[in-house]
């Protein structure tokens, strides 16, 4: 039993050491908000995804109004392994609606659920601009933890950007969340976000129904308010989840 406690010590200390870290780190400029990730994997399973981003922010008139949707479908080809792929697009602010990205997306769940202190995984993400020879590259390292009803999930991101007309450089992103489990249908959450231009805080809400065919569908919504005068004032951000087998 003493190698197991250990081990659940020294998992618990690094993801501390981490969080107190990343409060020091340069993060990456551009719009952070987005979902925070846990480190599950669901194999055999199939998702069809929808993600919504819509900023607000009167002294930005490039920001003010933007949108970002994401379309992805994903499937969990083992009980260790996730992958999905996004077509990514915007309108809004001073643009046209147009598909400007794709991505590729990959999880890696490391640890069993419940094996040590906190769960562990990993997430790649591989995007390409359609119109350009821009590429973009993340690794993103996974924790959460469970304290009775409390859930506190932390998402750590290193990532590397390239090609024409764009400033190679080193990026990184903190993102975390505090969820209480009131009810499967409605959990409310508190985000904080971490970017080089921008810091935000603000509460979501999230819910899932269950179907009788082992079919679920996923909900989440909220606003992220900046904290800082270089934030956008308003992030709105919804997702809508359909899961099956």
């Amino acid at each position: 039993m003493q190698p197991r406690w250990s081990e659940r010590t020294a998992q618990t200390a690094l993801l501390s050491i981490i969080l107190q870290l990343a409060s020091g780190f340069s993060f990456a400029d551009g719009l952070v908000v987005d979902r925070v990730y846990d480190p599950y994997v669901q194999p055999l399973e199939t998702e069809l995804e929808w993600r919504a981003l819509v900023v607000q922010d009167k002294d930005k008139p490039e920001l003010d109004g933007l949108q970002v949707h994401r379309l992805g479908v994903g499937y969990g080809f083992t009980d260790r392994w996730f992958g999905e792929i996004y077509l990514i697009g915007s309108d809004g602010g001073e643009e046209e609606f147009e598909v400007e990205a794709v991505e590729l997306e990959a999880k890696w769940q490391l640890t069993e659920q419940g094996e040590y202190a906190a769960d562990w995984g990993l997430l790649f993400e591989l995007e390409r601009e359609t119109g350009e020879d821009q590429w973009e590259g993340a690794a993103t390292l996974l924790a959460l933890r469970e304290w009775g009803r409390w859930v506190g999930t932390a998402n750590l991101a290193f990532g590397y950007e390239w090609g024409e007309r764009i400033d190679n450089e080193w990026e990184s992103e903190l993102r975390l969340q505090g969820r209480y489990r009131l009810q499967e249908s409605f959990e409310p959450a508190l985000e904080f976000y971490a970017g080089e231009d921008y810091r935000g805080l603000g509460p979501i809400a999230r819910g899932s129904h269950r179907f009788s065919d082992a079919r679920r569908l996923t909900w989440e919504f909220g606003v992220i308010l900046g904290l800082t005068d270089d934030s956008p004032d308003q992030s709105w951000r919804l997702l809508v989840e359909y899961e099956f087998f």
